[in-house]
């Protein structure tokens, strides 16, 4: 019993870690956008 609940706890931990790396990765990503092309720029829609 005592070896299933140190075994997920650690899974538990694992998976927060992860979890907060991904989210922190995804955080420093940078977005970025296109230029409009010769076609669109004299329209707004």
């Amino acid at each position: 019993m005592l070896l299933t609940f140190i075994i997920s706890i650690i899974i538990v931990f694992v998976v927060l870690i992860l979890s907060v790396l991904t989210i922190s990765k995804a955080y420093k990503y940078k977005h970025t956008i296109d230029e409009p092309t010769e076609k669109n720029k004299g329209s707004d829609m």
